[in-house]
């Protein structure tokens, strides 16, 4: 069964991966031992509607970034299809592609190291436009003011360079370039890790504000699960390049199906002091991307694994409206449920 799940048939995804895969090889432990795999992202199926928000959280190390990175060729996938509007995107070539990246941009997670230290900020806004159209000075620097005060900067930025700006002013610069060519659908790759709480706040309401404006999809990814809760519509659970639990945000936070989403649900800290909340936690490490586990890949860890999550992979079962997870447990309930006669 398919992991396509949360759109309503009627609301055309405006971006579709399907079984999309990403292996890297690595040297072996020893001078002469073979090459292993490793398996960043492992058969993923999404679907991100036009105007929602899609959360994507996990583990550091668990394929967020580079499933990201696939989406919009950075990175080019080992395997898998990605569909943007309808269009094969990894079989694009030359122009093709060159216009689709007017339509599909990134927001890297530090400003300050995805900005060119040698470019002033007119500059760096400007690329973009030097690229892909061909504009009079004058007009080039009207629209690069014009995208600086939509990011509440201003003309006296114009001529200074990143490292004479704060974390929160690179940020604002690094959002103005990825809206110089009018995209549709962000990929924001923790835009807010690398800032205090307080300027946290401002950029996510900046960005929730531009989408409204732009009418912008995102590709929401985080560790902030309480960022993602408040600015997500749906919520995607990866964990070793495979997502484990997908569904609307609310409903995942509420009813969490996945052993694994119920952990890092229990992990976030409490806003008051004496507060309780059930936490669990997992015994050993996230095993080696080169050598994952058999069947289920988080039964290594998993407090309720049954002797089928050491032998076969987890089908997707269907918890909710638009809520499903990879877990055999779940299967089992049903099962259950059904033989002794319970609701």
């Amino acid at each position: 069964m398919s992991a396509l799940a949360g759109v309503p048939i009627e609301a055309q995804p405006i971006v579709e991966v399907r079984s999309l895969v990403k292996y890297y090889r690595s040297r072996g432990d020893w001078p002469f031992s073979r090459p292993r795999l490793v398996r960043a992202v492992d058969h993923v199926d999404l679907q991100v509607a036009q105007g929602e928000v899609l959360g994507l959280v996990g583990e550091s190390g668990c394929g967020k970034t580079t499933l990201g990175r696939c989406i919009l060729r950075l990175i080019e996938p080992t395997a898998g299809q990605v569909f943007f509007e309808g269009q094969d995107v990894l079989r694009l070539r030359g122009q093709a592609l060159r216009r689709l990246r007017g339509r599909m941009q990134i927001v890297f997670q530090n400003p300050l190291s995805s900005l060119s230290p040698r470019l002033r900020i007119l500059d760096i806004v400007a690329e973009p436009f030097r690229t892909h159209l061909r504009l009079s000075r004058a007009e080039e620097r009207e629209r690069v003011l014009a995208l600086l005060e939509m990011v509440g900067l201003g003309q006296q930025h114009l001529t200074r360079y990143p490292h004479e700006l704060s974390g929160g002013q690179c940020q604002r610069v690094a959002i103005a370039r990825a809206l110089t060519l009018e995209p549709r659908f962000l990929v924001l790759d923790e835009p807010t890790s690398a800032l205090d709480v307080s300027v946290q706040a401002q950029i996510l309401n900046l960005l929730m504000e531009l989408k409204e404006l732009r009418g912008l999809t995102y590709l929401f990814i985080s560790h902030d699960l309480r960022v993602v809760h408040h600015v997500s519509d749906r919520i995607a659970v990866m964990y070793l390049g495979r997502v484990v639990e997908l569904g609307p945000v609310d409903r995942v936070f509420d009813s969490p199906a996945h052993p694994y989403t119920r952990a890092l649900l229990g992990s976030i800290p409490l806003p008051r002091p004496g507060g309780r909340r059930e936490r669990i936690v997992l015994p050993g490490g996230v095993p080696s991307p080169a050598n994952p586990p058999p069947g289920c890949s988080f039964h290594t860890r998993c407090p309720e694994a049954l002797p089928i999550c050491r032998e076969a992979p987890p089908p997707w079962q269907e918890v909710g409206a638009g809520h499903r997870a990879a877990c055999h447990r779940i299967e089992h309930r049903s099962f259950l449920s059904g033989f002794y006669g319970c609701a």
